[in-house]
């Protein structure tokens, strides 16, 4: 099936080849090379068109959608979990017939290299103070990582090749992991146990709340990898001001701009997973869901 029009609605972030490829799956392609401002953009960007494409940084919500009654199908050039922590609206969408693909799993080693590299400035104090005043390895720290999804794993195989005693919080037991040797903590359990807790949970996914936060106590390292906080504010802010350390690469982890300049924040404002090797696997996957839905092969 070939697209009569397909609709970049934003930048999305594919290398030049694959937006070539577009061109095989719709009479016409439009790139947008901007930002829509809100619903209204939107549907005028999308119009009478029957595929469309966009990145992270716009909604494309049931309002937007409704005034567009020719799309057939929604490509995500970013990461789909769960309709909830989709930047689509996913059931409005498949309740008309729209089929919506999105991608995972492209950004998830520069993710990796993050952690690493950071707990290991932190705990040997390299360009600032050790974390516990002397030098220390990673070999033997007791780490727990809430949300053992494909980046959280490949969290918890990196700290284990390097020494680490690993735990994990998920929804259930996994079997692949308790053979690695990784224990499966309820949560109270694992943020006591634990001297660095990295969270690796879906986007708008929040899990520590007042109760957690006491349960993981003082002088704690608390990384998070996910899009959003994986945290209630209030009771965050009160943590901070305890002998603690907060890592997030981006501000929409941590939470916003106010913590930037809190002394227990480490916040790169950049996007771990932003990658030239990233962008590649980003591309394959957005041309094989096309590919998939049409049924043109590209060679």
């Amino acid at each position: 099936m070939l697209f009569q029009k397909l609709v970049t609605i934003e930048p999305i972030s594919l290398i030049p080849a694959a937006e070539k490829q577009l061109h095989l799956f719709a009479k016409e392609v439009i790139f947008y090379p901007d930002i829509p401002s809100g619903d209204e953009e939107i549907a005028n960007r999308i119009g009478d068109a029957d595929a469309v494409m966009l990145s992270y940084t716009s909604q494309l919500t049931k309002e937007a959608l409704e005034q567009c009654p020719n799309v057939k199908y929604i490509g995500m050039a970013c990461s789909l979990y769960t309709p909830e922590s989709a930047n689509v609206d996913i059931n409005y969408a498949n309740s008309r017939g729209i089929t919506v693909t999105g991608i995972r799993d492209y950004g998830d080693e520069g993710v990796v290299e993050y952690v690493i590299s950071e707990l290991v400035r932190c705990l040997h104090g390299f360009d600032q103070t050790p974390w516990t005043d002397v030098p220390r390895e990673i070999t033997g720290l007791k780490t727990g990582i809430i949300g053992l999804g494909k980046s959280g794993g490949m969290i918890a195989d990196a700290l284990n090749f390097f020494g680490a005693d690993v735990s994990y919080f998920s929804r259930n037991e996994k079997q692949d992991a308790k053979a690695k040797g990784y224990r499966f903590l309820h949560l109270d359990k694992l943020l006591s146990e634990n001297e660095a807790v990295f969270c690796c949970l879906n986007k708008n996914t929040v899990l520590l709340h007042s109760k957690e936060f006491k349960a993981l106590g003082n002088k704690k390292i608390l990384f998070n990898t996910g899009l959003s906080p994986a945290w209630d504010e209030k009771p965050f802010m009160e943590w901070l001001e305890n002998d603690n350390l907060c890592f997030c690469d981006t501000t929409g982890a941590l939470g916003g701009d106010h913590f930037l300049k809190h002394p227990n924040v480490r916040c790169m404002q950049v996007s771990s997973g932003r990658t030239s090797q990233a962008f590649i696997r980003l591309s394959n996957k957005v041309i094989d869901n096309l590919s998939a839905f049409t049924g043109i092969k590209i060679q």
